[in-house]
């Protein structure tokens, strides 16, 4: 039986690479058209750390290397409970919306392309999602990562009100 990559990179402590869109741009010049490329990267340990990152070149392989640096610069941590979030939330970016549903074991991640880029990096492997308004890539995985960043664990949320929660 083999490992999904995600599990493997969590086994070996590896990043999780995965490009979600790259886009071409064309200037047209004297000579013709001068093209040049986009790309959007999620990166992640499959741990509770996930990042993206953006990326702009006049060749594909050096606009995904600049995403890459970009998206490991700036990774956040994710509180998890097992394999799934602690609580329902939601996250918008511009007039994306997605919300985020805790799942029971065995649910699997039910969720459009890039919220499940950026749930697979993470090491989510339980969860409920809708996108809401706009599904352009870039914005659904700022929202996406926007809901992760308030998500509060049981022990944050005791330590943060300084009482026991039952």
């Amino acid at each position: 039986m083999e490992t999904e990559p995600e599990t493997q990179a969590a086994l070996t402590g590896q990043l999780v690479e995965k490009v979600l869109k790259i886009r071409r741009c064309a200037a047209v010049v004297k000579g013709g058209r001068r093209f040049s490329f986009t790309a959007l990267v999620v990166v992640g340990d499959g741990q509770g750390r996930v990042g993206w990152g953006y990326g702009k070149a006049n060749e594909v392989p050096p606009a995904v290397e600049k995403a890459i640096k970009h998206a490991q610069r700036n990774m956040i941590s994710v509180s998890m409970e097992g394999d799934t979030i602690p609580h329902k939330v939601w996250g918008h970016f511009g007039t994306s919306r997605v919300v985020l549903i805790p799942a029971g074991e065995g649910t699997g991640v039910i969720a459009g392309m890039a919220v499940k880029a950026v749930c697979d990096a993470c090491g989510i492997r339980n969860i409920l999602t809708k996108c809401y308004g706009s599904t352009n890539p870039h914005n659904v995985v700022k929202a996406t990562v926007e809901a992760l960043k308030s998500l509060r664990g049981r022990n944050e949320v005791e330590r943060l009100r300084g009482v026991a929660l039952s």
